[in-house]
């Protein structure tokens, strides 16, 4: 019999460093988005006033960077899936309690504006990262802290989705993505046909429960996440220097700001999610290769700040409130400079979270989750858990 050959050993990936870049731009536009008048950033205000766009770009990232470092060992057989979820529990957990603690004086407000049912649900529900299967308390709290209870649920079907087998000629494989793609368009589509709320002219004020759910649960925005982790091998079908990489990635920039620029002519049930997929999928196929794009938004000051892009995304109500309900600006003098110092103090205040709670918090959880599993598995001298 012939020897099999070993498996060649899979090394780290190359870190991308444009799409951290990015991550900064997307967690600023949600702050303008929420703290901001659309119309102070000139030619800008479309993607400003279409801010909640970048969730859905997060979303589809998160998938993306996940199979772009673990999809090879899922696809071997080598993810430890309890270490797996250690690491992305120990990643994003710190910074989500802080955002809670920091909330915890909205319960007032929350009691009065549910039932107790419902309050009590939201009470128990969001410290677990489950409220976003209940849409009416999914933003239970701290509104942005719903995104973390899709998350949560789709790491913990990565590791099968990951190990999807995929075709071997980009053209099937681009299918495949075209199908999810039209999957995920279904839940907007069906809202537009049946209008369950009834809402006249549906925008980024409207509220109603299904939209609620349409818009702020796991179960409509998973397909932007599988449609990411798919996007990870066609990723590594496309060589990082080719030509095709830079023009996807202005087509994806382009295209976007196009779209948004029709405002209210493109439904907001659709483009809130699953129009603008493939556009995503161009931009982040652009950054990650070796082109100019990538350079640009892969300089130091971009990517320093984009890592802590999470920080300032779900912090960024909390620090808000803090800034202003203490009145700082007004005792500094530096109220006159508003809203645009409070951008700056908002930035600040993340990095400081960045470098002074998530990752010690996170060092610290990984040192005890790792301790604890030798114990259990009576082995000495284990490498660490799968981190990213």
């Amino acid at each position: 019999m012939e020897a099999v050959a070993p498996a060649p050993p899979i090394t780290k990936p190359a870190p991308l460093r444009a799409l951290t870049g990015l991550r900064c731009f997307a967690a600023l536009n949600i702050v303008f988005f929420h703290f901001s008048d659309p119309r102070w950033f000139g030619f800008l205000a479309p993607v400003v006033n279409s801010g909640f766009i970048s969730v859905s770009y997060f979303i589809l990232l998160s998938g993306f960077v996940l199979a772009y470092n673990y999809g090879e060992r899922a696809r071997q057989g080598e993810l430890d899936r309890k270490r797996f979820w250690e690491a992305r529990f120990t990643r994003i957990y710190p910074i989500y309690l802080l955002s809670l603690l920091l909330s915890l004086n909205l319960l007032g407000s929350e009691y009065l504006t549910h039932t107790k049912t419902m309050f009590w649900t939201g009470v128990v529900l969001t410290p677990l990262l489950l409220q976003g299967f209940v849409p009416a308390v999914s933003t239970f709290l701290n509104t942005p802290a719903w995104t973390m209870s899709a998350e949560a649920a789709y790491y913990v079907i990565f590791p099968w989705v990951a190990k999807w087998r995929r075709p071997e000629r980009t053209s099937a494989h681009v299918a495949r993505m075209a199908g999810v793609w039209a999957l995920g368009m279904v839940p907007g589509a069906l809202y537009m046909a049946f209008n369950p709320d009834g809402i006249a002219h549906l925008d980024r004020w409207s509220y109603g429960p299904w939209l609620w759910a349409l818009k702020y649960t796991p179960y409509t925005h998973v397909f932007s996440f599988v449609f990411g982790v798919m996007l990870a091998d066609l990723d590594r079908m496309i060589a990082r220097s080719a030509q095709l990489r830079l023009w996807l990635g202005i087509a994806g920039f382009g295209g976007i700001y196009g779209l948004l620029s029709m405002g209210s002519l493109v439904p907001y049930a659709i483009i809130h999610d699953g129009l603008l997929m493939p556009l995503f999928g161009c931009i982040v196929l652009g950054l990650a290769g070796e082109n100019p794009l990538a350079h640009a938004l892969g300089i130091r000051p971009l990517v320093f700040v984009g890592e802590a892009s999470y920080c300032l995304y779900l912090l960024h109500y909390n620090l808000w409130n803090l800034v202003h309900g203490s009145h700082v600006l007004n005792i500094l003098g530096l109220s006159r400079f508003d809203p645009w110092i409070s951008y700056v103090v908002l930035i600040g205040l993340a990095i400081l979270a960045l470098y002074f709670i998530e990752k010690p918090a996170q060092r610290k959880l990984r040192e005890w989750m790792h301790a604890t599993t030798v114990v259990k598995a009576g082995i000495r001298g284990q490498g660490p858990g799968t981190g990213g």
